[in-house]
């Protein structure tokens, strides 16, 4: 039975010695981008990015807690407007600052504070084609240890990516139902 435990025992730290040497060859930060054309010009779409009070309509994590408690701070809109929330486990806690607004890119820090601290940023880039804007959505940050350990198991793009997604088909729907 003892010889048992120490296979055991062997066999667990050789997967523990596995997945931190795997972890390790990670990169030290990540990034992930999605894009979609919509039928509505920059104009609009950025109204809808670069005033956190209207990111309700159209976020994918705003629907996960609707007892979220939000907080609106700084400027009404644009450069200097934060938002911070706190709310279940889905949404976590944390907070965003718009550090520039023009009609063809906005950019956010992005402070995660809770289930775990993450300082990122993301960028909306949106581009004229036409009658329609292309929208790129896109968030990069540090990859610590403790995320590389995760993406051993699951890739940043695929935790996220869907999440983008959503929430540009969703920003999609609210720009070019609001003609």
């Amino acid at each position: 039975m003892l010889k048992i435990v120490i296979y055991v025992l062997i066999a667990l730290l050789a997967l523990i010695a596995i997945v931190l040497g795997l972890a390790a060859t990670k990169p030290d930060s990540f990034q992930v981008q999605r894009s979609a054309s919509v039928q509505a010009p920059p104009e609009k779409v950025v109204g809808l990015i670069d005033d956190f009070h209207n990111w309700g309509s159209w976020s994918p994590w705003e629907k996960l807690d609707p007892a979220m408690k939000k907080t609106f701070s700084g400027a009404g809109s644009g450069k200097g407007s934060r938002y911070a929330w706190e709310g279940n486990s889905k949404v976590g806690a944390g907070r965003m600052e718009i550090l520039d607004a023009t009609p063809s890119k906005v950019t956010v820090k992005l402070d995660f504070l809770k289930p775990f601290e993450t300082h990122n940023l993301a960028e909306f880039t949106l581009a004229p084609q036409g009658q329609a804007t292309q929208v790129t959505w896109a968030m990069r940050g540090p990859s610590p240890f403790v995320s590389k350990i995760m993406q051993v198991f699951v890739s940043m793009d695929g935790l996220i990516g869907k999440d983008f997604e959503t929430g540009l088909a969703n920003m999609k729907s609210v720009a070019e139902g609001a003609k």
